[in-house]
């Protein structure tokens, strides 16, 4: 068996596994627990696994000898990493070494975070030296370091805040539009930091620069980052969000960073490439922009929910 191994099933290694099995390559997806959305349904197939287990990772790799490998891995709610940063690093590297030294011909692609920046700068590109913001950003800055240092074919693929479509009864949603989304459709007020600024970016343009990373013929930079075009704050972003849906953009709360659960996200967390226009398969691949992209997405959520006018009083 070959093909493409994509290690993590959450909402980003999801978006990627369904746009390569799209373009008809044969995929993997493997992670501890199951999917939310079952791969079958859109052409891959799952396994369990525990990847910081190096016995297991290197059955499985026996098993699908995989040509690609997309590292999605490890805990990313930046908070409960905050909370636990030597199990949060651990867990990253772990998996970044097994992978890294169990398949030595593959290409592999880790999705890396802009929180390895501390927010100084108002864009980061592949150049503005690390200083991770956070334990996650820690955490993901070490499995950049173990992957690159032992990878023979590898890149770190930063990428900026990631949106897109998640459903109503997913329990936790996974990105911020989809959770504002939700709230706003119901009548519910969010409260969105206005002094966070991000380059958000779509699942679907994250999962299109992958497979392009996957397929590109010449040697690649060992770090590429993908933002969006739009440098925005939270707050600015959930009332584009609200506009889109047709919601009331009054119930989006413009507050501190220090007063909402992003509290150790860096200030700026932005990100811009110097590199990618300069790559075969990736100078003309366009990233959309906020506007475009919520208003592409607001069928998927479907109408707002208002509350019932008040009665009139006809005497």
């Amino acid at each position: 068996m070959t093909g493409t191994l994509v290690i993590g099933s959450g909402f980003v290694g999801t978006g990627v596994a369904r746009r390569l099995c799209a373009a008809g390559s044969p995929v993997t997806l493997a992670s501890r627990g199951r999917p939310t959305t079952p791969p079958a349904g859109y052409g891959a197939r799952w396994c369990a696994l525990d990847a910081t287990d190096t016995e297991a990772c290197g059955r499985l790799l026996a098993q699908v000898r995989p040509e690609r490998v997309v590292l999605v891995h490890g805990p990313s709610d930046v908070t409960w990493c905050e909370a636990h940063p030597a199990e949060a690093e651990r867990a990253h590297v772990a998996v970044a070494d097994n992978v890294a030294s169990l398949a030595p011909d593959a290409r592999i692609v880790l999705i890396s975070t802009d929180n390895v920046f501390d927010g100084a700068a108002p864009r980061n590109t592949e150049s503005t030296p690390v200083s991770p913001a956070n334990a996650y950003g820690r955490a993901k800055r070490r499995a950049e370091e173990v992957l690159l240092g032992t990878a023979a074919d590898a890149v770190a693929l930063r990428v900026s805040l990631v949106y897109g479509h998640e459903p109503a009864d997913a329990g936790k949603w996974l990105n911020f539009f989809a959770a504002c989304a939700h709230r706003l459709l119901a009548g519910e007020p969010v409260r969105a930091p206005d002094d966070h600024w991000t380059t958000p970016v779509a699942v679907d343009d994250v999962a299109r620069v992958t497979a392009a990373l996957l397929d590109a013929a010449a040697p690649l930079p060992p770090v590429l980052h993908l933002g969006g075009p739009d440098r925005v704050t939270r707050a600015e972003w959930a009332m584009t969000i609200a506009d889109a849906l047709g919601a009331d953009r009054q119930l989006v709360e413009p507050v501190p960073k220090a007063r909402t659960r992003y509290a150790s996200r860096p200030r700026n967390a932005c990100l811009a490439s110097e590199l990618t226009a300069t790559l075969p398969g990736l100078a003309g691949l366009r990233v959309r922009g906020i506007d475009a992209a919520a208003r592409a997405l607001a069928a998927d959520f479907g109408p707002v929910t208002r509350p019932p006018a008040p009665a009139r009083d006809r005497g």
